[in-house]
């Protein structure tokens, strides 16, 4: 990588440099060598190292350099870079900082050099910077930003579902702005109930709708909807014929301000059950479970996503099953998500487990639930499996094991046997872990440190997964 602001093109210059550094003495100058750079490298004209100056404990790979030509000690690919930095030093030009990648036996060491001429083009000074921690923090970066855009996906999947829920409704939907009752959007039913043209509605004040006597009870229903939960729905004439029509609003936040939901339904109307809703076709077909629940949180409905994601036959064998037997840890999650929806009336992204009878520990899950505002309440809960996209991230170099926290979360899923096995495992990887970190993965120091034989290493590093362990050169 080249850089300008690193070299010296372009700097004021010291004013006092004679004064100030024409009596420097042997000592002061290899100090001020020494931490210019994490590897600082003497060198003649013809490029063979003379001397170094670096920490042997974070470059073990690199303990002959003194002696060797440089060319000789980095990577194929980076040997134009060495001739190209030690021809401009003999030219005399401004150097700029390359990278260079040295070869070790735990893999190339990646360094980022620049040559200085000393002794009046006698000798050269090579300083180099390690860049293995700024290589991480890209690397995490990488990671971060691919987790950003999976979520981003998810979310423009989900927005793509619940629009097409809201614009297959075959019920008059309208979300109305509270601080200036226009309407911000209608699906097509509402277009159609209106007899407006589709698209139209929009921007409009939602008591031009309605007739003049039936406005005053319309800004009551607004007003209503965000004071309580519960507000009796509205009975109006609308439309052509002046058919009545039942409305109910709710209110709700979003991005600091507050909008109503309203719906409309025919007062009186049927539905014809041989003739299935285009909603009810859509929750079928979610690729998401959708499950809707009593007030004793009995089965009461789900589509074909749930019975396929708890490995039923189908829908009908789990009607009237209790959502424990399926949702949750036994006696802890459901029933911290029922007193939830009691209190607030909605849960949110709450993580969880589904189990099958046919599986020991489950599979974790996203999910959201909403409760009806009725005296018999009705819990419909959306349910989203997230293992494998839990998966699927790529683990940070940085990342742990299980922590306690989650240790304690296994209470109720596994035997007290089970967990200490859980915990022991963890405390060994943890500890060959940071071995091999203090060691800078030297196999043969980690398992010295650990007070095991080479042989025990290797075989706990396949167990755990740590390491490549095709290669062992320590």
């Amino acid at each position: 990588m080249l850089t300008r602001k690193h070299s010296i093109e372009g700097k004021n210059p010291f004013g006092q440099a004679a004064e100030l550094f024409d009596s420097l003495d042997a000592d002061a100058a290899m100090k001020l060598a020494m931490v210019a750079g994490d590897i600082t490298l003497i060198l003649d004209d013809t490029g063979t190292i003379l001397d170094a100056a670096y920490d042997p404990d974070h470059y073990p790979g690199l303990d002959t350099l003194a002696g060797q030509n440089w060319i000789d000690t980095v990577t194929v690919e980076s040997r134009p870079k060495i001739m190209e930095m030690l021809a401009a030093a003999r030219r005399g030009e401004v150097q700029h900082w390359r990278q260079v990648n040295h070869t070790a036996g735990e893999g190339d060491v990646p360094i980022r050099y620049v040559v200085v001429t000393v002794n009046g083009g006698e000798h050269r000074i090579a300083f180099g910077r390690d860049l293995r921690e700024a290589a991480k923090l890209q690397q995490r970066l990488l990671q971060v930003q691919q987790s950003l855009e999976r979520d981003y996906l998810r979310l423009r999947q989900l927005e793509t579902r619940y629009r097409m829920l809201f614009e297959a409704s075959s019920e008059p939907v309208m979300i109305v702005d509270a601080a200036t009752h226009r309407v911000r959007e209608a699906n097509p039913a509402a277009h159609q109930l209106f007899a407006a043209r589709q698209g139209s509605l929009v921007g409009k004040k939602l008591i031009s709708l309605f007739n003049r006597g039936d406005r005053d009870d319309v800004m009551a229903l607004l007003g209503g909807a965000l004071a309580s939960e519960s507000v009796s729905p509205l009975e109006v004439s609308v439309g052509k014929g002046d058919s009545a029509t039942s409305f109910s609003a709710s209110g709700f936040t979003q991005d600091r301000a507050q909008y109503i939901l309203m719906r409309g339904s025919a007062v009186g109307a049927t539905r014809d059950e041989s003739q299935p809703s285009k909603l009810s076709d859509l929750v079928e077909n979610m690729p998401d479970a959708f499950v809707v629940a009593d007030k004793d949180m009995l089965l009461v409905s789900a589509n074909a996503a749930f019975a396929e994601l708890v490995q039923a036959g189908g829908v009908d064998q789990l009607r009237g099953r209790h959502l424990s037997d399926w949702i949750g840890r036994p006696g802890i999650d459901l029933e911290l998500i029922q007193g939830q929806l009691d209190q607030n009336g909605s849960a949110r992204n709450v993580s969880t487990l589904v189990r099958t009878r046919y599986e020991e520990g489950g599979e974790q899950v996203e999910l959201s639930a909403v409760a009806s505002g009725s005296d018999e309440p009705v819990y419909g809960f959306v349910i989203r499996p997230i293992g494998r996209r839990l998966r699927d991230l790529p683990p940070g170099s940085e990342d742990l094991p299980r922590s306690v926290e989650q240790l304690t979360d296994l209470v109720g899923r596994m035997s007290l046997k089970d967990i200490v096995r859980e915990s022991t495992d963890l405390i060994e990887r943890l500890c060959i872990e940071a071995a091999l970190s203090y060691t800078s993965d030297n196999r043969a120091s980690a398992a010295e440190i650990l007070g095991l034989s080479r042989q025990s290493l290797y075989s706990k590093l396949h167990r755990h997964g740590l390491g490549n362990l095709t290669g062992e050169n320590d």
